[in-house]
């Protein structure tokens, strides 16, 4: 099975798992959650692609008893805080070899949920980097951290997004060319979390990055897009591998440190 269809698996799950809990939330309750709160309050979406990476990376010769997913089992302590589950974290020969954030997306409410995500984001990275700074995760050389975004395609993300610069204009790659500075409109939210999740691996906070648009009625039928050719799937693994070949390779020839 070609890679570009194991992702639209992933995303059809994805997609069929935000369903089927909404509509289980509003038979039990009666009521629906405000908004697409129901959406997401079952957790358990991105799990497709947790065991997409998985299926992946045991294909590529590591055990899947050393890959760990799930409450509890993917807990690492941090620096600023006792712990933090991440998504998904590989750990072999006591070593932790790499971690994985899952995030998701859909609207229609993105403005402070894009800000809440920027900020998760920022704020783990520099959690984990002063842990491993400080020899938390010893004898562990630097693991490769990955940050995934999957974004609900829709007209209100791709539209222009208004902004007040009451006292600084905005960074320029936020500044939407296709309106005058006077018309006070940036980027929209999904050019917004390209640049994001871009900036995140730019400046080695993650070692990569990843940004995936679905819409959420073609997204059943497991149809995506990669809006970004450096922030592919491919790519995203393709590095992830590489970091799991070299432990493999290093084990292999006994000169792991």
């Amino acid at each position: 099975m070609d890679l570009q269809t194991r992702i639209a698996r992933a995303v059809q799950r994805y997609w069929r798992t935000r369903l089927a809990q909404k509509e289980k939330q509003g038979s039990s309750s009666g009521v629906q959650d405000a908004g697409s709160r129901s959406d997401v309050t079952g957790g358990k979406q991105m799990d497709g692609f947790a065991e997409l990476i998985c299926e992946l990376l045991h294909e590529s010769g590591l055990d899947k008893a050393q890959m760990f997913n799930g409450r509890r089992a993917s807990e690492l302590p941090g620096f600023y805080r006792p712990e933090k589950n991440w998504d998904w974290i590989v750990v072999a020969d006591d070593r932790l070899l790499a971690l994985l954030e899952l995030k998701s997306q859909v609207g229609p409410s993105f403005g402070n949920n894009f800000n809440n995500r920027v900020e998760e984001a920022l704020g783990n990275a520099t959690d984990l980097w002063k842990a491993y700074g400080e020899g938390t995760f010893a004898p562990s050389q630097e693991p490769w951290a990955g940050y995934l975004m999957l974004l609900e395609d829709c007209k209100e993300c791709r539209a222009p997004v208004r902004v007040y610069e009451p006292h600084f204009a905005i960074r320029s790659e936020f500044q939407d060319p296709k309106y005058a500075a006077a018309s006070r409109l940036s980027v929209s939210y999904a050019k917004r979390y390209e640049i994001f999740c871009r900036k995140l691996a730019l400046e080695r906070l993650y070692s990569a990055s990843c940004f995936l648009m679905s819409d959420r009625v073609k997204g059943l039928e497991g149809r995506f897009s990669e809006p970004a050719r450096d922030l592919a799937f491919a790519n995203f693994v393709a590095s992830l591998t590489g970091k799991i070949a070299e432990h493999i390779q290093m084990k292999k020839l006994g000169t792991l440190r």
